[in-house]
């Protein structure tokens, strides 16, 4: 072998190792704590012996033809291998480093510059461009995603001119799909309002810290796991990341130093002259994540992101954490159509003791149902054009059945109406969640947050005489767990808008999602309130007003003798504890809108209940509503009880 051979052969052997240990990882599933650490340690250790080769001989391998775009594809990869990392562990620093190499990418312009002609590294980058994005758009980069949309929509037009012979439409609905995103993301509508992530500097209360400290149940649980799915028709999603999806991600995660995501890293400079990364001897600084991450902070709780997931599959990531086997195989974020119980059956069996696992599901109680056709609007008792437009006999059907839940009668033909429906193809079994399907999970504590227009079919069950027999609905779940006593916080039948065109969750994602995650943002969606960085101002006193309100609510909690130890076991965490009195300030929001006759499918539920000193009627929640709405000039929405 000649000797200017060794390097161009050793690069490339070095390159078919990594590339299949690579293949190895990248189907291995997305959740369990043990799945296959030993493959991602070898596989990162042939990238980066791959990058470090690459970076030593650069001038030998560029001078034996090593195109730029292979640089680029081998830091491409390395950035999928960060990305699937913190979609399996959740850890920050994960999603940064491949931020960073991402980012590397774009600015050294490693795909830019090539042939024209050759349609495979086309593909290369448009894939690179839509992983970037997802990155960005996790981590908050407005700037930068609107930088990359840009050379998407760019790319898109050069390949459709150059390549007239091959179809771009999938990656056309790429571009619509992250446009009609960050125009409806307020990240992106209104970049001054506060971030999704829990802040300690905006939502850690000074007033109640002192109590939630002393404060001490029989039992206290550690919030540890999540599983988070959405399906609707039609929602908005970029890739396989839904809206509401995306949302209540960041409600779980730490905002490292609070000031994280407005943070712009300069351009790198070398002696005061910015460094021009076109050459062939660019080098990714790595130091850049020590100023993008925060060590103090504690580790974020794992979140399993399941996307049109069916029914097998949620049971089987619930029982690994409590009795079912590991190994199950899947993409990561997206779940095929049979194996959402699988992933809830991982998660249940390899939960840590004294732990509590989050479900959040939000999906259509029947096939293919768009909720704006039960929307009402907040003036009470008007109803909107689309649901004027509803068919009369799909009303009365929907509200007979809404009443059998409200006065608890029903029969055994309506045992199996209540469901969610998770898949996108027929009306089969496997597509449909029966709250009864999560009962064997019940074994291990469960914070469970179900947003649907069925819902209430996982409130308390009953049992009632058919043919001299006791039958118990297989909708139960409340009231029949297996072992442990299940947190629930239920949306309503149906959301409540001023106008029709913020009511489709197609088009602007759940309104009681949107409570959970950012309370004051939904308030003002709600009643029409336009916001926008001009009103900061108003925002700020607004912010400062539901502040005062939930520190005062956190003290409540504490003091009362009546929380249930479902509740007082998890008001200790700071996600679950801004999740509880975020859904007290929703139901008092609903409560103050509906008038108490027929208002029940209009009003979340949370079981058990909680203290009577925080119901929607109290002085302490009350007023708080009162103040907000007087604050926003919205009063005449509301009907308030007087003290």
């Amino acid at each position: 072998m000649a000797e200017e051979d060794v390097v161009p052969k050793t690069f490339r052997a070095l390159v078919e190792s990594a590339d299949r240990k690579f293949a190895r990882v990248r189907d291995l599933p997305s959740y369990g704590r043990a799945q296959g650490q030993h493959y991602f340690q070898k596989v990162f250790k042939a990238y980066m012996r791959l990058w470090k080769y690459q970076q030593e001989h650069r001038a030998e391998l560029v001078k034996s033809g090593l195109n730029r775009w292979e640089i680029g594809e081998i830091a491409g990869r390395i950035g999928q291998l960060y990305f699937g990392q913190y979609m399996r562990t959740s850890e920050a620093r994960f999603l940064v480093e491949a931020y960073i190499f991402y980012e590397a990418i774009l600015k050294r312009r490693y795909f830019e510059g090539c042939g024209v002609k050759d349609l495979r590294v086309r593909f290369k980058e448009l894939r690179f461009y839509a992983r970037f994005l997802l990155v960005s758009l996790i981590l908050n980069r407005t700037e930068m995603v609107k930088v990359v949309v840009e050379k998407l929509r760019a790319l898109i037009d050069d390949c459709k001119a150059n390549f007239r012979g091959t179809n771009f439409k999938e990656w056309k609905l790429v571009e619509q799909e992250i446009l009609r995103f960050i125009n409806i993301d307020t990240t992106f509508t209104i970049p001054s309002s506060r971030p999704f992530r829990y802040c300690a500097m905006l939502n850690c209360h000074p007033n109640s810290v002192p109590y939630v400290a002393r404060f001490h149940a029989k039992k206290v649980l550690k919030f540890r796991d999540a599983i988070l799915m959405s399906y609707h028709r039609n929602e908005v999603k970029f890739a396989e990341l839904t809206l509401d999806v995306y949302r209540m991600l960041q409600c779980l995660e730490w905002e490292p130093s609070g000031s994280f995501y407005q943070k712009h890293p300069a351009e790198p400079k070398e002696n005061g002259v910015a460094v021009d990364y076109s050459g062939a001897s660019g080098l990714i600084d790595m130091n850049l994540a020590a100023d993008m991450t925060d060590p103090a902070l504690p580790p974020n709780p794992r979140k399993a992101i399941l996307y049109r997931p069916s029914l097998t599959r949620l049971i089987a990531v619930l029982g690994s954490l409590t009795i079912f086997g590991r190994g199950v195989k899947s993409d990561m974020l997206q779940m095929d159509s049979l194996n959402l119980l699988t992933v809830m059956a991982t998660i249940c069996e390899e939960l840590p003791p004294e732990s509590i696992m989050l479900v959040y599901l939000s999906a259509s109680g029947t096939p293919g149902q768009i909720n704006t056709s039960h929307v009402e609007t907040s003036g009470g008792s008007r109803r909107t054009r689309k649901s004027m437009l509803t068919s009369h006999s799909s009303l009365e059907q929907n509200c007979s059945a809404t009443e059998s839940h409200i006065n608890g009668v029903k029969g055994p033909s309506d045992y199996y109406n209540d469901y969610l429906w998770l898949g996108p193809k027929g009306n089969g079994g496997s597509s449909n969640l029966y709250p009864g399907d999560i009962i064997p999970f019940t074994r291990r504590p469960l914070f469970l947050i179900i947003d649907s227009d069925s819902s209430h079919a996982f409130k308390a069950g009953f049992v009632f005489l058919f043919q001299g027999f006791m039958y118990l609905s297989p909708e139960v779940l409340h009231g029949a767990e297996r072992g442990e006593k299940a947190a629930l916080l239920l949306s309503p039948l149906r959301p409540t808008f001023k106008g029709p065109s913020s009511a489709d969750i197609t088009q602007n994602g759940s309104l009681f999602t949107l409570f959970l995650t950012a309370p004051l943002l939904a308030f003002c969606q709600m009643v029409g309130f336009s916001l926008s960085d001009s009103d900061m101002e108003v925002l700020n006193s607004a912010e400062s007003i539901l502040s005062t309100a939930f520190s005062k609510w956190e003290v409540i909690l504490c003091k009362s003798p009546s929380l249930d130890l479902v509740w007082a076991q998890v008001l200790s965490d700071p996600f679950l504890r801004r999740l509880i009195v975020r859904f007290i300030f929703c139901r008092a929001v609903l409560s103050a809108i509906w008038p108490p006759e027929g208002s029940d499918q209009y009003l979340p539920l949370c079981l058990p209940q909680l203290p009577n000193s925080l119901s929607p009627k109290s002085d302490a929640v009350q007023s708080c509503v009162s103040q907000l709405a007087d604050h926003l000039k919205v009063s005449n929405y509301f009907h308030f009880e007087d003290s």
